[in-house]
């Protein structure tokens, strides 16, 4: 099955418009193109992903629906480079990702990639002004006055300047979202990438991230979305239906 998807991922690459003289030429802001992710497990082959191509452009909020195992997670695991695919390729700008080694990727990742998961993961020990901050200490962007009033800046726009002094247990979860979206635009990066952002929230506190969301995309920021809810789905500008690792529809809101 394997040689058979990338025997067919190879063909497609040679014919390709966008690849020029042997190489893939991007042509949007996120880029991927035919890209498998296949998993070695006890019982076989598990393919993650499937021959998947997805273009995303500039300013778009594009939601990632399907069923669980379907792909979702490995999908932007690729865009993030958190993942590497088995074949194909993947860009972001003119960012080869999927051929990064694992420095240049973080480096890379840090400064044009905020990364949002479901379950927050905010450093305990550290308050919430200090967990925004820590993604430019990385980075080693903005001075350290210049860091600290970014951070406030961002906590406000989240909703949580009067929370910037407390740890992440002395607030809600639907308040460590926000802390964790303010988090990831940190270094102020063109592209967010959830992972089911508001699956551990209940429904008020999820329309609440969401509109936050809404926010940033009217500020000029790129958002791709996993998540299982189908209204918050309906919201976006463009929904992506994985099923068994492949893309089975497309629809514009």
């Amino acid at each position: 099955m394997l040689k058979r998807i990338f025997d067919r991922n190879g063909d497609s690459l040679s014919r390709d418009p966008a690849k020029k003289n042997g190489r893939f030429t991007p042509q949007h802001l996120i880029d991927i193109h035919e890209v498998v992710k296949a998993y070695v497990t006890p019982v076989g082959d598990f393919i993650a992903l499937d021959s998947v191509d997805l273009q995303v452009d500039e300013g778009e909020f594009v939601a990632v629906v399907g069923k669980s195992g379907s792909g979702k997670s490995t999908l932007i695991n690729m865009i993030t480079g958190i993942d590497k695919p088995t074949s194909g390729v993947v860009y972001v700008g003119d960012i080869p990702v999927h051929t990064l080694k694992e420095g240049p990727m973080a480096e890379w990742r840090g400064r044009n990639v905020g990364v949002i998961f479901q379950f927050f993961q905010l450093l305990p020990m550290l308050s919430c002004l200090e967990n925004i901050m820590l993604p430019m200490d990385f980075c080693n962007v903005y001075s350290g006055r210049e860091r600290k009033d970014r951070a406030l800046h961002l906590l406000e726009l989240v909703g949580m300047a009067e929370h910037a002094y407390k740890l992440p247990s002395e607030v809600s979860g639907g308040e460590q979202q926000r802390v964790a979206i303010a988090r990831a635009m940190a270094t102020d990066p063109p592209i967010l990438a959830a992972d089911e952002p508001t699956g551990n929230l209940d429904s008020k506190t999820a329309d609440d991230v969401f509109a936050v969301f809404e926010e940033l995309v009217d500020r000029g920021k790129t958002i791709v979305m996993v998540t299982h809810d189908r209204e918050l789905a309906s919201r976006v500008s463009r929904t992506i239906t994985l099923a068994d690792g492949a893309i089975i529809g497309e629809e514009r809101h």
